[in-house]
């Protein structure tokens, strides 16, 4: 089964690429050191502890715990893979130069060979939901540990993998533990064929997220150069919420003149597009363009830079968490609610289901469903600053108390490493 799936891989191999060039004309990073896709590298490490994360979603989930890592073992390098170069972004933000941060190969036997071969990793730990067959195989095969930490599989996920039953279990067997984010993600993976002793329900690892100690700072100077305003973010836009966004920021513009929305895509590739959106409507100045104090009149502030959500957030008071309006399943909220801020989403949110259970059953986010209702809910938050703080700290509140999946996976990590 797997060498059909390798000769397949061969055969979209150029569709692949082709789609590469396609995206690196929108984002030319795309581009950028494409000989690591291949498993080719200019450095080599004698040594690491390697930690996997496709996206900005599971860098996100990934960097509390390399930052544990760093502290608890500071003389083995960290090696950071990631696939896009939103992900990679993300890392550098947050990590910088204290991480060894490259592309993960292209699926082949060959390039995760050589990444093995390059990186000499001594345990590997893949992020959420990121399986793929010669990976693990290569791993199995030069008998690297590899674990599957904050594992979240949705119903959806669930019924695709089952499709290829066989396969899934030969995968899951690959792996020496696994940590999932709820009972029913454990569940769906033991149904797949995970054993369940490997597995271990620890919650999700994003709630351990700690502020940057020169997050204040930056936060003060950016709210300066905004200017003393209502300011609310839409997060994480997909194709179609802009245009209800922004239909409900000319509604609240009709009351509050002098507000202003942070509006955030979610994939750089649309930075144009919605910019483009954005001037048929509003005067708007984009974050790449634009570092003094922003006119009264600009109305939109275009965020178009990578690795700022936690900044963006912070100068906000009210946000709009995206991929809910549309079928997409919603976005990571944990860190807006770190910050202590009132959350407002769509209702599709399918792959955030037991946070978002959470902030609703605490008061502390407000579910809405068209350009109307959003308007209305951020009207009202934004004249009446005491059921403002409410849901912040309610946010808040709820993160603190689902804080701890940090040190479990920490404690699986330390007995892998001393059985080694």
């Amino acid at each position: 089964m797997r060498q059909f799936y390798t000769f397949l891989y061969w055969l979209v191999l150029p569709f692949i690429l082709g789609r590469l060039i396609w995206r690196a004309f929108k984002q030319p990073d795309y581009l950028k050191r494409i000989h690591e896709r291949f498993g080719s590298y200019p450095i080599k490490l004698k040594e690491s502890i390697w930690v996997h994360a496709v996206s900005v979603g599971e860098s996100i989930a990934a960097i509390p715990l390399v930052e544990a890592l760093l502290i608890s073992y500071p003389h083995i390098p960290i090696l950071m893979t990631t696939t896009t170069p939103t992900g990679a972004a993300r890392i550098n933000a947050a990590l910088q130069n204290r991480v060894t941060q490259v592309y993960l190969p292209y699926d082949l036997p060959f390039a995760m060979q050589r990444l093995v071969d390059a990186m000499n990793p001594k345990i590997g730990i893949i992020m959420e939901t990121e399986w793929w067959p010669n990976l693990l195989y290569i791993c199995h095969k030069n008998k690297l540990p590899i674990c599957l930490f904050n594992a979240r599989l949705s119903e959806k996920s669930a019924r695709g993998y089952q499709k290829i039953a066989s396969f899934s279990h030969l995968m899951l067997s690959h792996m020496v533990a696994i940590t999932a984010q709820s009972e029913d993600d454990a569940k769906r993976l033991i149904m797949l064929g995970a054993d369940r002793e490997k597995i271990t329900i620890t919650g999700n690892i994003k709630f351990d997220m700690t502020v940057p100690i020169n997050l204040e700072q930056q936060t003060k100077y950016l709210r300066s150069t905004l200017g003393n305003r209502p300011i609310w973010i839409a997060a994480s836009t997909h194709e179609g919420e802009e245009k209800i966004v922004l239909k409900a920021h000319r509604i609240i513009c009709q009351s509050k003149k002098d507000a202003l929305l942070i509006l955030v895509p979610r994939h750089p590739d649309r930075f144009h597009a919605v910019r483009n959106l954005c001037e048929e409507n509003f005067k708007t100045i984009s974050r790449s363009q634009h570092s003094d104090r922003i006119p009264k009149d600009v109305a939109v502030y275009l965020a178009d830079t990578m690795g700022e959500m936690l900044l963006l957030y912070s100068v906000a008071d009210i946000t709009f968490i995206g991929g809910s309006l549309v079928p997409i399943g919603g976005h990571n909220s944990i860190e807006a609610s770190i910050l202590a801020k009132p959350i407002l989403t769509g209702p599709h949110l399918d792959n955030f289901k037991k946070v978002s259970k959470l902030l609703l059953e605490a008061n502390a986010q407000m579910i809405i469903h068209d350009e109307l209702s959003l308007a209305n809910i951020v009207l009202d938050l934004m004249n009446d600053q005491d059921k403002r703080k409410r849901m912040g700290d309610n946010a808040k509140e709820v993160v603190e108390h689902n804080r701890g999946a940090l040190q479990k996976q920490l404690t699986i990590i330390k007995k892998i490493l001393t059985t080694a």
